[in-house]
């Protein structure tokens, strides 16, 4: 068995566990993990910056279900033909508990969550940005084992060592191929590669203090390098664009947006942030 497991990554046999008559899907345990301890992290570097305790988890309270309708509806928009098709079971669209959800529709829907989430907060949007960015990160690096379990999401045929196992029976196993292929494991590519990010993330914040929207550009910017990676390995269905997957159009404007807003609040945010909390909240607080 270890000889097997050095030559090779398993695959789980299951992606559940029954309570009752409640499935509890691994994959919806790993999102929720993730989520707390962004939360948490978040929380922990605002009270840093001068916040009280708790406005972290006020503001993911808008947050967190915007959040993942965006990222529900940016995968189904992007693999149309898996739920769009004659015969097709349209409820499938609302079962994210079975897998797919993008990453980037949840960052749409999460700062649309985040400025409704700051404004009633009285933080200021950015603040609250740069302080989740590595907390989002970490979500992410937690979220990716949801993949693995579902055993979806992985990448072309390999022979290095640790090749991902799936079961022939699989639906997204690729006709054609031999049961013992092996496949890149990319959600592990992209755990560890988020994973370093996170560490790399509060390096460079404790060294030069981002602030204003440039954590959350940095943040942008490593994830979306990252995943141009890992989204080319994958082989999965995806609607192609100009002979590119989706999702990595998606990360090359990731990039772009956050170089942008990097050099914009760079130009237009001169010196360190005074306060995380939004002026006309410091008005109220003080009167």
């Amino acid at each position: 068995m270890i000889t097997a497991f050095l030559s090779s990554i398993p695959s789980p046999e299951v992606s559940f566990i029954q309570l009752g008559p409640i499935r509890v899907h691994f994959y919806a345990l790993f999102i929720l993990t993730g989520i707390v301890l962004a939360i948490f992290l978040a929380d922990y570097r605002l009270k840093a910056r001068g916040a009280k305790g708790g406005l972290a988890l006020d503001v993911a309270l808008w947050t967190v279900p915007v959040a993942i309708i965006g990222a529900r509806i940016f995968h189904v928009l992007t693999h149309s033909g898996d739920y769009f098709y004659p015969g097709a079971d349209l409820t499938a669209v609302f079962r994210v508990w079975e897998g797919g959800i993008a990453i980037y529709g949840g960052l749409i829907g999460g700062a649309v969550g985040a400025w409704i989430g700051t404004k009633q907060a009285g933080l200021k949007f950015w603040a609250f940005a740069d302080a989740v960015a590595p907390g989002i990160l970490l979500a992410q690096a937690i979220g990716r084992w949801g993949n693995y379990f579902n055993q979806e999401l992985f990448g072309l045929p390999t022979t290095l060592p640790w090749g991902l196992e799936i079961d022939s029976w699989n639906p997204a196993f690729p006709s054609g191929l031999p049961p013992e292929t092996l496949f890149h494991p990319t959600f592990l590519y992209e755990s560890v590669w988020s994973l370093l990010g996170v560490g790399l993330l509060l390096l460079v914040d404790r060294k030069f203090e981002l602030r204003n929207g440039k954590m959350y550009a940095s943040y942008l910017i490593f994830y979306s390098i990252g995943r141009i990676w890992t989204e080319n390995l994958r082989i999965d269905p995806s609607d192609v664009i100009f002979g590119l997957r989706t999702n990595v159009w998606s990360a090359l404007l990731g990039i772009g947006i956050g170089a942008a807003i990097f050099y914009w609040q760079s130009r237009q945010q001169q010196g360190q942030e005074a306060s995380v909390y939004r002026d006309d909240a410091l008005e109220s607080r003080s009167n």
